[in-house]
């Protein structure tokens, strides 16, 4: 079972990346030094719930976004942060935009499996 200070750093980190933020930004926002956002993220740091909530604000997300279920596996932080620039990108489209995309990736992945299968 992950500890949940490891999973709420993993998901501020990549959720400030996704969004262009250093830790210095991140930390400027919410009056904290740059270590102390390094040690959270890291999953060092105990913080309060007033703090989590100012990184919420900050990051401009809801409690939902921070503690949805991805499963996040901590030695592949590469693919969650790409997750992660991909819903930002889509979260501020409508829904039959967002079907659009769905679609153009759907194509797009059958197609790479059928390059893969001719491959083999």
């Amino acid at each position: 079972m992950i500890k949940i200070n490891a999973f709420v750093g993993a998901r501020i980190k990549s959720l400030r990346k996704s969004k262009g933020l250093t830790q210095a930004n991140l930390g400027e926002q919410v009056d904290l030094p740059q270590p102390y956002i390094g040690g959270i993220e890291k999953g060092e740091r105990n913080i309060s719930l007033e703090t989590l909530q100012k990184l919420i604000e900050a990051l401009d997300i809801t409690p939902e976004e921070l503690f949805r279920n991805y499963d996040i596996n901590l030695s592949n932080k590469e693919v969650q942060e790409v997750l992660d620039r991909i819903n930002e990108l889509l979260v501020k489209r409508d829904i039959e935009e967002i079907k659009i995309v769905e679609s153009f990736v759907y194509d797009i992945l059958k197609t790479i499996d059928n390059l893969k299968n001719l491959k083999k």
